[in-house]
């Protein structure tokens, strides 16, 4: 037991580095080189306010469990990329040339098997236009070819784990989309789950061998995901409807 233990410990891979807004980008990249893009969530920190739902549950509850499922669905999308590079290889690798080359896919089949042969590749190729300048008070700039990135809308910031991307949510809730309910964090998380469980459904036919080539096989994930999108987002819509008009006839009856 001690042996098997100490094994894989010599084999888990070590643990990312955040000490310093530059080490932040730099992780980015190597969480996605690493086969380990479950990981990115844990690069952003979402400011939470001290609010305890009706059901007992936290904001800050509320939150991680949408994270969570974004990490479970991450590491899912990474498994099914790996599988379609398998099966697929040099489809998989015309595909990213193209990508790289910029030509704009022809429809959105060619649009799908671009995205899945690589979702992660663009965080990866942005790479070395992306800067994090430190303003010397626990905040950095986040810069793409030396300009603020939309505006400076994302913040990096210092905290006690080490550097983090925040979400400007002060600015977002300004958004009439923008979770405010228990209902509605619940909703985000069931969509995370949706995709999951709509890779794992993929993954299934190709283990059994269903698809001709990539873009059979990238147009049904899509239609898979896609589908399960459309149904959470509806939801959602309409419970955000229902939110706003129980708040317009609170504000009338006053």
């Amino acid at each position: 037991m001690l042996f098997s233990c100490a094994a894989l410990v010599a084999c888990s891979k070590p643990a990312i580095d955040t000490s310093t807004p530059e080490a932040l980008l730099e992780a980015v990249r190597v969480a996605v080189e690493d086969g380990r893009p479950e990981i990115l969530p844990d690069l952003i920190d979402v400011p939470v306010r001290e609010v305890e739902f009706a059901d007992g549950v936290t904001e800050a509850s509320a939150v991680e469990d949408v994270r969570g499922k974004l990490k479970d669905m991450l590491a899912q999308l990474w498994r099914v990329t790996v599988k379609l590079r398998e099966r697929f290889p040099g489809q998989v690798t015309k595909e990213l040339a193209a990508a790289q080359s910029d030509l704009v896919p022809k429809d959105f089949r060619e649009g799908f098997a671009r995205f899945f042969s690589d979702p992660f590749g663009e965080v990866q190729r942005e790479r070395v236009n992306l800067k994090a300048e430190d303003l010397g008070d626990g905040t950095a700039a986040l810069l793409w070819k030396d300009e603020p990135l939309w505006g400076g809308a994302i913040a990096i910031e210092e905290r006690s784990g080490g550097w983090r991307f925040v979400v400007p949510v002060d600015l977002l809730r300004s958004n009439e989309y923008f979770p405010d309910t228990r209902e509605e964090w619940a909703i985000l998380a069931s969509m995370m789950l949706g995709i999951e469980n709509s890779l794992s459904d993929f993954e299934r036919e190709l283990d059994e061998g269903k698809f001709r080539d990539l873009k059979a096989a990238s147009t049904r994930v899509g239609r898979l995901v896609g589908e399960s999108v459309v149904v959470q987002s509806v939801i959602y819509a309409m419970m955000k409807r229902e939110d706003q008009g129980d708040a317009t006839k609170s504000r009338d009856t006053r």
